[in-house]
């Protein structure tokens, strides 16, 4: 057996099901052990990309991690973006990152980088000394550190990078399993003083993120919040939270620095459950970073690392509110919109045809601003898009369908965003992954111009213009789907999106929905 053997053999006992490839030359030997270990699924994505960001929407829905392969430093780079976005989702991946051999290294051949480098951006822990004797306990330990909760932003992501002479160096065998590791229980005295907090009587907002916002914590957050009258928020993007009728009804927390401020105005405690402090997405002159209201105090129930879970029925137990009753979002009747393309009635089209348990993936602000009508719609899963770089949604998407083959995805895409990693739908096409893809066409990073005049810029000349105007000559998403292996179709009215958003979810296999706005 070779290290490359030993290495796929060992991560699939370990429970690794999935790998999104694509290798090049120094991973050759990993592509024969994959041939050769059948119980590890393997997709091939045309961009790394979309390797890195399926990884991540697999890992949000299954709380596994999926394997990359990715070729030599360059490809790594490639799907570096979309590792930001699940670092910030606290997703765990294992990257398996190709490297020359280490005789080869000092040639200084094309292809030659300093991976590690690439790799501490985003990596939780990271490996590039194996050998063929040690790449399968590497293996294990790389699976290991994924499902351990990190501090602050770190998040969850391995990388092994590894020399093509430890992948097809004589091995001595797989490994064994390491056992899982546990998130810190937060000591009794903490949820005593939270307590005391929550019982004074004063304006409390319970922010609730990664761990926290899970169903589980989200419920017992729901039975604290009718117990004491505080309310309960979620960060703006969250990884994934469930909602839809039946789902614990929380705030999710605005955009725009100013906004936040207004929703938090008044209140004299933060209370941090697997939460930071609220910051603003960006730096502006006239309104500060750091958006906790002037006398209010921050305390902290449970780290990002702790469990939250643990924490907040520790809480509800000491408050005497296990046995309260949260308040949930009830189901509407939706009314299916008609007449143009506005962004009200694209909204109220998504709402109102949303199939039970789907799960919806965006990255766009049309997208996200479906969110809350979506609330009082079907119970879904919401995928956010967390780090802040685009291109995230088609892959997460992706690989939430491989997840879930069961559960339809919605992808809810802006056509600047769906640019930079539409190869997505071939690998739709490929596997015949459950995917409805909505591509706003407005021909424009929208968002730029709205950030441009938030900078007191009050007037767009004709260089700004055309960097925010990506039409001149206009993208056909649809026969682009077409040559990819998806069906598609337009839609100029919100008639046709009502009717080809049901036509999508009663198909099997990808479709996409070009939406003329």
């Amino acid at each position: 057996m070779n290290g490359a053997r030993a290495l796929i053999e060992t991560l699939a006992d370990c429970g690794v099901e999935l790998c999104l490839a694509n290798p090049g030359t120094s991973e050759m030997h990993l592509v024969q052990a994959l041939d050769q270990v059948p119980k590890m699924r393997s997709v091939l994505a045309l961009f790394e990309g979309v390797c890195t960001g399926a990884a991540d929407g697999y890992g949000r829905m299954t709380g596994k991690p999926a394997a990359t392969l990715l070729h030599l430093g360059p490809g790594l780079a490639n799907g570096i973006a979309n590792l930001h976005n699940a670092r910030k989702a606290g997703t765990p991946i294992i990257n398996l990152v190709g490297n020359h051999p280490q005789f080869h290294i000092g040639f200084d051949a094309p292809l030659t980088s300093d991976i590690d480098t690439l790799a501490r951006n985003f990596s939780c822990w990271i490996k590039s000394c194996s050998t063929a004797d040690t790449l399968a306990q590497d293996g294990a330990d790389a699976y290991t550190a994924s499902l351990r909760a990190t501090p602050g932003s770190q998040g969850q992501i391995s990388t092994l990078i590894l020399g093509a002479d430890a992948a097809w160096g004589d091995s001595p065998g797989r490994a064994k399993v390491n056992g899982l590791p546990q998130r810190a229980v937060v000591d009794s005295r903490n949820i005593s003083l939270i307590a005391s907090v929550l019982a004074s009587g004063e304006k409390c907002v319970m922010i609730l993120e990664h761990d926290g916002v899970r169903t589980a914590s989200l419920q017992q957050a729901g039975k604290i919040a009718a117990k004491t009258g505080c309310r309960i928020m979620s960060g703006t993007f969250p990884g994934r939270v469930d909602g839809g009728a039946g789902a614990i009804d929380v705030e999710r927390m605005p955009y725009f620095p100013e906004h936040i401020l207004a929703s938090l105005a008044g209140v004299q405690h933060l209370i941090l459950v697997g939460a930071q402090p609220p910051a603003s997405f960006f730096a502006y002159r006239t309104t500060p970073s750091r958006l906790v209201p002037e006398g209010c105090q921050v305390h902290t129930l449970a780290r990002i690392e702790e469990n939250a879970l643990d924490a907040l029925q520790q809480l509800a137990e000491h408050l005497g509110a296990s046995t309260s009753t949260a308040k949930c979002f009830a189901r509407a009747e939706l009314a299916l919109p008609s007449g143009e393309m506005s962004t009200r009635n694209m909204i109220q089209a998504i709402a109102a045809t949303l199939p039970d348990q789907a799960i919806v993936a965006t990255d766009s602000g049309l997208g996200n601003a479906a969110q809350p009508a979506c609330q009082n719609a079907a119970p879904h899963t919401w995928l956010s898009l967390t780090g802040g770089s685009i291109g995230q949604g088609s892959p997460v998407s992706t690989g939430a369908a491989l997840a879930c083959p069961q559960r339809r995805v919605l992808a809810l895409l802006g056509d600047g965003g769906a640019a930079y990693t539409i190869q997505s739908l071939w690998t739709q096409a490929r596997e015949q992954l459950n995917v409805t893809t909505v591509i706003f066409a407005n021909r424009k990073y929208n968002i730029l111009n709205v950030e441009y005049g938030r900078l007191g810029v009050t007037e767009v000349g004709p260089i700004a213009a055309s960097l925010f105007d990506i039409g001149n000559p206009d993208i056909d998403w649809a026969m682009l789907a077409n040559s990819m292996g998806v069906p598609s179709a337009t839609a100029r009215s919100a008639e046709e999106l009502c009717t080809l958003l049901n036509r999508s979810y009663q198909q099997p296999g990808p479709f996409l929905i070009q939406a003329m706005c």
